[in-house]
């Protein structure tokens, strides 16, 4: 599943930028973005440059800012349950993803890497982005790696950047979902409740 705006309630860039007070001008690329009307890598650079100069113990502030969405505790738990298999795959950044796989659990995770020196943030992500096409080929090899069809897969997500992992996925949920991930999603969950794909799953 994606992370931002699905397993975490936040965009995490917006976090961030909050602390170089450009919150609100990262958060309208953010919104572009992931509407698809701007070049994923292209939008995160520019938005991971407003951090440039940051001490990197914003990480760990941030950190305590972000809540997990309502309900992923018991879906991970479900489909572990189930003898299945959950990974997260974010546009967002590795210094925080880890943490939050290492909470809950999942068993993959991948996303960008923030670049620091001498503990600041250098305003630049160390290649290589993890973009559109790197979230389907994320979930791709994860189902390799375990012995699966492709068939045999689910992606979770919310907006543009997820369509490619959702377009390769057996079964494609929108959570929360943008105008372009409705259309071209299986299922369609609005509650804001990750529980609610237990049932859709027979679990």
């Amino acid at each position: 599943m994606d992370v931002d705006s699905t397993l975490i309630e936040q965009e995490v860039i917006e976090v961030l930028a909050d602390f170089a007070g450009k919150g609100a001008e990262v958060a309208k690329v953010t919104e572009r973005a992931m509407a698809g009307e701007l070049d994923f890598a292209g939008s995160l650079r520019a938005r991971v440059e407003t951090l440039r100069g940051l001490d990197s113990s914003v990480i760990d502030r941030a950190l305590e800012q972000i809540s997990i969405t309502r309900g992923a505790r018991e879906l991970i738990s479900a489909v572990k349950g189930s003898g299945g298999f959950v990974g997260a795959v974010s546009g967002g950044f590795t210094q925080l993803l880890e943490p939050i796989a290492k909470e809950l659990s999942l068993d993959f995770q991948r996303a960008n890497n923030l670049e620091i020196v001498d503990g600041i943030l250098t305003g630049e992500v160390i290649p290589p982005i993890i973009d559109k096409p790197a979230k389907a080929t994320a979930l791709l090899e994860w189902a390799n790696q375990l012995g699966f069809g492709v068939d045999q897969t689910i992606a979770i997500g919310d907006g543009a950047n997820d369509l490619d992992m959702m377009n390769a996925a057996g079964l494609s949920i929108g959570f929360g979902a943008k105008p372009r991930v409705r259309v071209a999603a299986d299922l369609l969950i609005d509650s804001g409740d990750l529980s609610d794909v237990i049932a859709l799953l027979g679990l």
